[in-house]
């Protein structure tokens, strides 16, 4: 066991868990700072490949991509090591700030940090989300991909249909475009 990786795997998630305010969705894109740009132990193909099987599967999508990453980079030390630095700030910010949060809820102060980090989050989300198309562009035409996106925006803001079904149905879509291998 490589106990420098293990430490960079660590530290690694921990950042993102303790720094990633407002959940999973948040932490992605500082998961992706460390784990692709910073130690360049995976491709950005294949950390939005990641991403997108984590989110067909239940569960918190932070958690799966520890779990992956963390074995894919460390073993099996890997995946515990990677799910404990993502998981352990979570629980202790929680027992540590929610009673305080809780107390100081209609505080102008507490207030005015949640209104000041939204945006920043929101700006996280929409860099995750311009990425992954970048991502998927090498992959699929770019028409596809701006027919799918515009067809996903429809049906999740407009529609109000729930995402899983659109989940299940892109799923089935792309494996009936799945380009069998040429028999010898």
């Amino acid at each position: 066991m490589d106990w420098n990786v293990q430490k960079k795997l660590f530290m690694g998630f921990f950042r993102a868990g303790i720094l990633g305010y407002g959940g999973g969705p948040a932490s992605i894109p500082l998961v992706h700072k460390e784990i692709v740009e910073a130690n360049n132990w995976i491709s950005d193909e294949e950390f939005y490949d990641i991403l997108a099987i984590g989110n067909t599967l239940p569960g918190p999508i932070m958690t799966k991509m520890a779990g992956y990453i963390g074995y894919r980079v460390g073993g099996t030390a890997g995946v515990f090591n990677a799910m404990l630095a993502s998981v352990f700030p979570t629980v202790v910010l929680m027992i540590l700030l929610i009673g305080f949060l809780m107390n100081f809820r209609s505080s102008p102060i507490i207030e005015g940090m949640t209104e000041a980090i939204a945006p920043v989050v929101g700006v996280m989300l929409l860099t995750l989300t311009y990425n992954t198309l970048k991502s998927t562009k090498t992959r699929s035409s770019w028409p596809f991909v701006l027919i799918l996106t515009f067809i996903s925006i429809v049906i999740l803001e407009f529609l109000n249909i729930h995402p899983a079904f659109l989940i299940a149905v892109l799923l089935i879509v792309g494996f009936s475009l799945l380009k069998k291998p040429a028999s010898s």
